[in-house]
């Protein structure tokens, strides 16, 4: 990987990911016989529904390269995150068919069959003509953004701006634990929340709903850059997430969550994974008028779309979400939502920090190609400690 500190490394990736040549591209990295270029393995749904809508299918059409930026990944293994259960329901729907074809363009007015899984680690197969940064035969990873067509197949295509290189110290079953989530918790953090490795040192960081994907993530991001961590998990989570890098550790389920945490210091920065009733309280833990700010990855945006319709679902978000930031910057804290945001170059930092040893995947259990239903219903139960993977190039 090209050093980050250099400048001409710099501007080399940057090109690169926006498309300008630098040598000529690979043509075509692999052979395959018509039939097998046509069609694939996967796991897919034909309607909305809870798991009995999963099918695999030996036919499903093979991904085609329709930007010159673009890239096939033979997929080696997934992971399967909440949004899977999600879109599994039909949620967000509209709002994600609206990014699929918004002029209508489409001759086939359905999404379906629709694949799932959002996180891919695997070796890149062919590249579309301006991608050089990327060449067949490299081990890559990714989160493939929920408009697209999933990860729970043999191949799956993505922008060479949503791939980077997969951390060298990790297995493909490990890399796929961890973009969608680590993306997730990047943006929170970093991209909407302000945060890096400069400004973290000694900031007191709250983290709500740490034991998840999300949160054991963030756990070890703003520890990896010195912040003090108090993390909030059920007790038996507990030792997981102090290993991982907590220094305090609040069992919401032992007593009243807000007089606990009422308990401690202030907080200069909150991420909040659970929502409901915790924004009602969680906002007056941070300190007042010193630049403090709360994140909540628990936001009405796609909900909204789904009940009203895309205009009226954006204006009453829009509504929503500014009502409340002048609200509480008016009792002088920052208020903010924070999505999933595809990013190679993220990603290329969450590596770094992965081979420095600073993040490990958390995992709770491994699935094969096969047995994708028994890995949503495992997904589904809940209090999973780690992801669910699934390993894609498995025989079983």
């Amino acid at each position: 990987m090209l050093s980050r500190g250099a400048a001409s490394g710099w501007a080399l990736r940057g090109a690169a990911r926006a498309g300008v040549q630098q040598r000529p591209p690979p043509f075509r990295g692999f052979r395959a016989s018509p039939r097998m270029r046509s069609v694939m393995p996967s796991w897919v749904i034909d309607r909305y529904g809870r798991n009995d809508v999963l099918r695999f299918t030996r036919n499903m059409m093979f991904p085609i390269i329709h930007f010159p930026n673009e890239v096939i990944i033979k997929v080696h293994a997934a992971s399967l995150n909440p949004i899977d259960l999600s879109m599994r329901s039909g949620y967000g729907a509209t709002a994600l068919n609206m990014k699929r074809d918004p002029l209508k363009l489409k001759s086939q007015d359905t999404e379906f069959p629709l694949t799932l899984g959002r996180d891919v680690s695997g070796v890149v197969m062919e590249c579309g003509l301006s991608v050089s940064y990327f060449k067949p035969g490299d081990e890559v990873w990714a989160a493939i953004p929920p408009w697209k067509q999933g990860t729970l197949s043999e191949f799956v295509v993505a922008s060479g701006n949503e791939v980077s290189f997969k951390p060298k110290c990790l297995s493909h079953t490990e890399a796929a634990s961890l973009p969608y989530v680590g993306l997730t918790a990047w943006s929170a953090v970093n991209q909407v929340g302000g945060l890096n490795q400069s400004n973290c040192s000694g900031k007191r960081v709250l983290i709500l709903g740490a034991s998840g994907g999300v949160g054991t993530f963030a756990v070890q991001l703003v520890k990896a850059w010195g912040a003090h961590v108090t993390a909030v998990c059920s007790h038996d989570a507990s030792t997981l997430v102090k290993k991982l890098g907590a220094d305090d550790v609040i069992d919401y389920k032992s007593g009243n969550l807000e007089e606990q945490l009422k308990t401690l210091p202030l907080f200069d920065f909150i991420l909040d994974n659970v929502g409901g009733s915790t924004e009602k309280w969680a906002l007056d833990l941070l300190k007042k008028w010193s630049g403090a700010t709360y994140v909540t990855l628990v936001t009405p945006f796609l909900i909204n779309m789904d009940r009203l319709g895309v205009a009226d679902g954006m204006l009453q978000t829009g509504f929503t979400v500014g009502s409340k930031t002048v609200k509480h910057f008016l009792k002088g804290v920052h208020y903010r939502w924070a999505f999933f945001m595809a990013s190679g170059p993220s990603l290329d930092e969450i590596a770094e920090l992965v081979d420095s040893g600073k993040i490990q995947p958390v995992i709770d259990e491994v699935f094969s190609f096969s047995e994708v239903p028994k890995a949503f219903q495992k997904l589904e139960g809940g209090h999973a400690r780690g992801k669910t993977v699934i390993n894609v190039i498995s025989k079983k």
